[in-house]
């Protein structure tokens, strides 16, 4: 048997218009025959298309360096006036600057507690002495309030390798003319135990409200732990007759007629506190009348 060759007719494809279909035949064996047969091959060529759609006649004959079109703007209206340069502005101050800068992003914070006092002089500057072997010496703190020390106690702490011996100091700060403020601190050497437990008290700094006569406005009690002090208004010329821990936060506060007594323990911190907790109690008659909506005549209606 002789094997014929055949060649197929090319395929049409109307999609796909820039492959082009062709046929190849390549010899092969017939196990029949033992003569060689042409069997048809199929390739694919692809050929780019050009696209003829894209207009580039302008840019053939554009040359940027040679540009002579000229900005021609709008004529502006007749009342309009031109806004004035930024160098031709005048100068803003300080004021104006954090006043704009406050309407941006609120209320800046001064560094200024509501005392008025520098709230970074808590931090005290730390200066190392000449020859005092790298120990450090720190400036006292001046922010107009007068230091006084209650008590300082020998403390201990048992660990399992024995005792830890340490010193706590109860200091009352104030100005003498109606804050005061009461704090403990403890530490390994009597002053800086003081001086911790003055940064103590300028942080828990209270006001005092006082009359023209520099007494209490009205009698007060207050309590804290087993400790129980009493708070009485005296009269001019009276002085301060209190002891203990209640007369020096007295004293501090600018308090000058005044009874005080206390009562139950005599822990020096727990009556310190309670006196802090007697004073908070009192109110002027100012802050009373406009609670009440109501005139000071008419209190002691």
């Amino acid at each position: 048997m002789a094997a014929s060759t055949t060649q197929a007719p090319k395929p049409a494809f109307s999609s796909l218009s820039s492959l082009s279909l062709s046929l190849h035949t390549t010899p092969r064996f017939s196990f029949l025959s033992l003569k060689p047969t042409k069997l048809p091959k199929l390739t694919l060529t692809a050929r780019a298309s050009k696209s003829d759609d894209i207009d580039t006649s302008f840019f053939d004959n554009y040359n940027p360096d040679q540009d002579d079109t000229v900005f021609d703007p709008p004529t502006p209206p007749e009342d309009y006036t031109p806004p004035p340069s930024f160098e031709d502005l005048p100068l803003e101050n300080e004021d104006e600057i954090a006043a704009a800068y406050e309407e941006l992003y609120g209320p800046a914070y001064s560094g200024v507690t509501v005392l008025g006092n520098d709230i970074n002089v808590m931090d005290s500057k730390v200066k190392k002495a000449s020859g005092s072997w790298g120990r450090t010496k720190k400036e006292k703190i001046k922010d107009g309030f007068d230091e006084r020390v209650v008590q300082v106690r020998r403390v201990t702490k048992v660990v399992k390798g024995g005792k830890q011996l340490r010193f706590r100091a109860i200091v009352v700060v104030g100005d003498k003319k109606g804050q005061v403020g009461v704090g403990v601190g403890k530490a390994k050497e009597v002053i800086a135990a003081v001086q911790k437990s003055a940064v103590n008290a300028r942080r828990n700094i209270i006001t005092v409200p006082m009359t023209k006569y520099l007494t209490f406005p009205h009698r007060s009690d207050g309590d804290y732990g087993a400790a129980k002090v009493m708070l009485r208004p005296a009269s001019p010329g009276t002085g301060v007759i209190a002891g203990g821990a209640v007369r020096i936060v007295l004293e501090m506060a600018g308090v000058e007629n005044a009874l005080g007594k206390q009562l139950g323990s005599n822990n020096a911190l727990n009556n310190a506190r309670a006196t802090v907790v007697a004073v908070q109690k009192m109110r002027q008659f100012r802050d009373v009348a406009r609670e009440r909506g109501i005139p000071m005549e008419e209190l002691w209606k």
